[in-house]
């Protein structure tokens, strides 16, 4: 007892587990990951398209309802009565003289009040909305740069052919880093001028 050492002299770093039953797959499986067309590359690109329709939706439904706002905005801003009709004959018709002067006027004041949040909520809407066309003609510009979307293009085939070996593309998504680094200097320049 105790002659023998329970650690080796030499340390191993490098330990290997192997399995007591072999794992196999039935040709069945095999066979249909072999057939099928869905590659990673494939789910990515379903995944953007879905991304990018549950963005227009939402975005669809942003604008709905911006438009409904700004048209019930309208009709209770024109649903106001005029004040300047109203401040030449205070009693509505003309030449009769009001019974009551600071009711009228405080009515008046009151109108003046609506309309001008109306016109503040409506104003606030249209940078709302001048906010959102110019992010749309942003994404247009991305959209729309030929150069982008070519390097991009080389990347989607790129990896369609290597979908085994993706770091075989490393050349083509590094231009297509060059390219989005381009455009986003060129956005940056417009923004910051």
């Amino acid at each position: 007892m105790g002659q023998g050492t329970s650690k080796s002299s030499t340390p191993s770093t490098q330990h290997v587990f192997t399995s007591e039953t072999p794992v196999r797959f039935s040709q069945e499986l095999i066979d249909s990951l072999q057939a099928s067309p869905e590659t990673d590359s494939t789910r990515a690109k379903d995944l953007e398209l879905h991304i990018q329709s549950r963005v227009h939706a939402e975005l669809s439904r942003l604008e709905a309802e911006a438009t409904r706002s700004l048209k019930e905005l309208e009709e209770q801003i024109s649903a106001l009565p005029d004040s300047t009709t109203e401040s030449s004959h205070p009693s509505g018709v003309p030449g009769q003289s009001s019974s009551v002067g600071g009711n009228d006027h405080s009515a008046k004041a009151e109108a003046d009040k609506l309309r001008d949040l109306g016109r503040q909520s409506v104003q606030k809407e249209i940078e709302v909305l001048r906010k959102k066309l110019q992010q749309r003609r942003l994404r247009e510009d991305v959209i729309g740069d030929k150069a982008v979307e070519k390097a991009k293009q080389e990347v989607v085939t790129c990896l369609r052919v290597n979908d085994r070996r993706p770091l075989d593309c490393w050349k083509e998504v590094e231009a297509f880093k060059k390219e989005v680094g381009r455009l986003e200097k060129g956005f940056l320049g417009r923004i910051l001028e």
